[in-house]
């Protein structure tokens, strides 16, 4: 048992290693991952349509809800399991939220990325990320299988 903990814990620290060395690669490091999330949300705080919905969740807690996306994406980033979150019971019943939603959630992350990114790796590969998070919980969130069934499907 000690043995497959080791074991564990070797391919682990390997995984954080290579993702270290791939984000130094492309010009990541910790203080980006703050400067993109304090400039993603103050954006998201201004923006017409997304600001009131997270606001309406958040109100009061930014400044925590600020902390924990750094910890997110530092998580995502470096695979260093700073973030111990469940994403998408995170948003669920959140007032407000909608599919249409997560393309300007994606097109401002974007334009974002554009303004602070180091480089066109890290603009790549950020938005890559936040593409398959997007996917991800607008499928958890909004889809329902049995709008596929295709008995219920007219030709």
């Amino acid at each position: 048992m000690t043995t497959e903990i080791q074991g564990r814990a070797v391919h682990l620290a390997g995984i954080r290693e290579r993702a270290e060395a791939e984000m130094e690669r492309v010009g990541i490091d910790a203080a980006f991952i703050e400067r993109l999330v304090d400039t993603f949300y103050g954006r998201i705080q201004a923006h017409p349509r997304l600001g009131p919905v997270f606001d309406g969740r958040l109100a009061g807690r930014w400044p925590d809800h600020m902390e924990k996306m750094k910890r997110f994406w530092s998580s995502v980033a470096f695979k260093n399991g700073a973030y111990g979150g469940k994403p998408v019971q995170a948003h669920v019943g959140v007032e407000g939220i909608a599919p249409e939603l997560f393309p300007e959630w994606l097109a401002l992350f974007s334009e974002t990325l554009g303004d602070i990114a180091p480089s066109d790796e890290a603009k790549t590969w950020f938005m890559a990320t936040a593409e398959r998070i997007a996917k991800s919980l607008t499928l958890s969130l909004f889809y329902n299988p049995a709008l596929d069934d295709p008995a219920r499907k007219t030709e």
